[in-house]
């Protein structure tokens, strides 16, 4: 197993020049991006809400996590981007156990994700280059630099021209795309989407998984935490379900449900 340090992590300098990098300038050897192991986490009350969680992620996987509201995807995501802690089990990133990772490691660990939430989390009284730039000058990339890929992905997420516009003024499918370019732009290992089309009319949120699966074709991990029958039905990918606070697999394109939301897509 090939061990990295958090700090060793950070996308390299190096790599600023080189052409045809696409999502992931990360790479991790035969390990797995992301690895849990036995993992649970109880809330106030003694409550666990997830429960022995075992889940490994590699380059280029598109995996649902999904589960009605209040199963713990919000809660799991959290964990893995070390906004909490487990209460036991390890979390490994790149084969780096991150579980008890320092408060002062952590900003370059988030550095090789990209966060994607449902509310957008955009700054509204900043330009949608402004938005998207911040990850790559909080890194210390050059302007150069930044301008190139800042154009690269808006180009991608199909927001050019749209450069010098208030982010308050986009809808809100134009602002869940700014989000999803703010959070691939630095080419990060891990991309994780909580809820991403929630707030979204049904095109809008057609075009945010379009980017998303284009995420994971360019070497990303793309996880999405979602609820949404009509995503899971029409778009499948490897599927992970919270059930009672565990997460299994589940083969959704041929569950019941999933046969009940095709037909209804037919019959619209």
């Amino acid at each position: 197993m090939i061990i990295y340090e958090i700090s060793q992590l950070t996308p390299p300098k190096k790599l600023e020049g080189r052409e045809g990098i696409k999502m992931s300038e990360i790479y991790c050897g035969d390990v797995p991006i992301l690895a849990l192991e036995h993992v649970s986490r109880t809330y106030p009350g003694a409550v666990a809400l997830l429960k022995d969680i075992n889940l490994e992620l590699w380059p280029a996987e598109f995996v649902y996590i999904t589960g009605p509201s209040g199963s713990g995807k919000t809660t799991l995501l959290k964990l893995i981007y070390r906004a909490i802690l487990p209460e036991s089990g390890r979390i490994f990133f790149c084969g780096k156990d991150i579980t008890n990772l320092a408060n002062s490691s952590v900003p370059y660990l988030r550095r090789n994700m990209g966060i994607i939430f449902q509310d957008f989390n955009i700054i509204e009284q900043m330009t949608v280059e402004e938005n998207v730039a911040l990850p790559l000058e909080i890194l210390g990339y050059e302007r150069k630099t930044i301008s190139k890929r800042v154009y690269q992905i808006l180009e991608k997420v199909g927001l050019r021209g749209k450069e010098k516009t208030m982010a308050g003024k986009l809808s809100g499918g134009e602002q869940q795309r700014v989000a999803a370019a703010r959070a691939a732009v630095s080419r990060p290992s891990l991309i994780l989407a909580d809820e991403p089309t929630g707030n979204l009319d049904q095109h809008s949120a057609s075009a945010v998984v379009d980017l998303l699966e284009q995420f994971s074709k360019d070497g990303a991990c793309v996880v999405v935490a979602t609820h949404d029958e009509l995503l899971l039905a029409s778009r499948p990918h490897k599927t992970m379900a919270l059930i009672g606070g565990r997460l299994v697999e589940v083969d959704y394109e041929h569950s019941l449900r999933h046969k009940k939301v095709i037909e209804a897509l037919e019959a619209a």
